[in-house]
């Protein structure tokens, strides 16, 4: 079992991570309001989108009302790209941040000089919650560029008055020298990318567990407790979670509190969250899992109305934060979902298994085919450097055993040699479908 340090305690908190919760109320109540004028007005999407639904910002006279406005999906910021959502105009824009554009055009967002300073508050408020102090030196392994994780974690950072070591992503064997070298308290990056990390540190011949690291603010990909465990055994560490998105923001919008570790509070006092039914689009109350939607509240360059994030996950009741909601471990997207002969199948489902498995290393590929009118899955995982050829083949039925048991499908596993499968410095992709 993992021996970490205590926890570091709360730090100062802000007046906003103060408020009761009627008066967080009264706050969103204002800021929704203002939002929604303020998209109608300015952006042709949203008086479109309002009109055709019979609503107008006046309607919403309570926080409830919200449910009456249409939702905002990834295809409607597709449709209007590139700066079709914008609600200023494009000299007012200081920052433009876009996603890969891997599956069709890229989302494309935008920031003013407010926009700015609010998401560095939010990403140096959500450090500080991760045990983070000012002085602290802050290792970020998050892509510099387009994608919001870097930069983003990288302003946030030297706001809270950390020392920032902006590596980006790649480059393993220089991480870990640096690391080494640098002697960051703080690393920010992508769980499964972390993982590949500590393989390098072992690689060059130095123990993990006595690198200077003892904080990790993961996020950017789903991840499950049995890797946070892997983690803090293998670094002794505190890692927690980040969660974000470019559409929203980008990191920031909820935070892991170090002291609890219990999910992710949400920053209330910016965006509304709700969670629908991924099937209807309709309000569960809190406890209920679905998909998260986010309402901005204070955002200026581009308002997003009850923007689908596709994730899945549940808002529970506030605990290090008491007025702010929690939401639980993403535990999946809903356009993630495999349904196999019938069957749905999520990869965190997988990793869990694969995670407890002797022998394994947590670096996967699920491989989808299709043998007539029949769907296949076959997953390849990575043995550890130490597990012997028979350890592999046992290895290999438990899982077969274990993914029959729990998940209720069959599967082929492959247990491959370490270092086969691509290392990912961004969003982890698991699923190869060849169907």
């Amino acid at each position: 079992m993992t021996r970490l340090g205590a926890a570091p305690a709360a730090g100062d908190l802000d007046a906003a991570e103060r408020m009761g919760l009627d008066e967080l109320r009264a706050v969103q109540l204002e800021r929704l309001q203002s939002t929604l004028k303020h998209a109608y007005e300015h952006v042709p999407h949203y008086r479109d989108a309002f009109d055709r639904a019979g609503i107008k910002p006046a309607g919403c006279r309570s926080l409830a009302d919200l449910a009456d406005f249409p939702f905002t999906t990834k295809a409607d910021l597709r449709d209007n790209y590139p700066f079709g959502m914008f609600a200023v105009p494009k000299r007012d824009v200081r920052r433009i941040h876009a996603s890969s554009g891997t599956t069709g055009r890229p989302t494309v967002v935008g920031y003013t000089e407010r926009d700015l300073d609010t998401w560095a508050d939010l990403i140096a408020r959500s450090i500080r919650a991760a045990g983070g102090r000012p002085g602290d030196t802050v290792h970020i392994a998050y892509g510099y560029g387009l994608f919001t994780g870097g930069l983003g974690a990288h302003y946030g950072a030297e706001r809270l008055g950390c020392t920032v070591v902006p590596m980006s992503g790649g480059m393993t064997p220089r991480q870990v020298q640096l690391i080494h070298d640098f002697e960051p308290s703080i690393i920010m990056v992508t769980p499964s990318y972390m993982l590949a990390l500590v393989d390098e540190f072992e690689r060059q011949g130095l123990d993990p567990r006595e690198s200077s690291l003892r904080i990790g603010i993961f996020g950017a990909e789903p991840w499950t407790e049995a890797m946070r465990a892997e983690i803090e055994e293998r670094l002794n560490l505190h890692a927690v979670d980040i969660y974000g998105l470019s559409e929203v923001m980008g990191p920031g919008v909820a935070q892991e509190c170090v002291e609890t570790k219990d999910g992710l509070h949400i920053w209330e006092d910016h965006f509304y969250p709700e969670v629908v039914d991924p099937v209807t689009g309709a309000v569960l109350p809190d406890g209920e899992p679905g998909e998260l939607v986010f309402t901005s509240l204070t955002k200026q360059a581009l308002p997003i109305v009850r923007y689908r994030t596709r994730d899945l996950t549940t808002l529970l009741p506030g605990t290090a934060r008491p007025a702010f909601r929690r939401m639980a471990r993403i535990t999946g997207r809903s356009d993630d979902l495999i349904i196999l002969r019938g069957v749905n199948v999520f990869p965190t489902q997988l990793e869990e298994v694969l995670l407890g498995t002797e022998g394994l290393a947590p670096h996967f590929q699920l491989v989808l085919t299709r043998d007539g009118r029949l769907d296949a899955m076959a997953i390849r995982v990575e043995a550890r450097a130490d597990c012997t050829a028979d350890r592999r083949a046992a290895a290999a039925a438990e899982v077969a055993a274990a993914v029959k048991d729990r998940v209720g499908v069959s599967v082929s596993v492959e247990v491959i040699d370490p270092d086969t499968l691509e290392r990912s410095v961004g969003k982890l992709q698991r699923v190869v479908d060849r169907r």
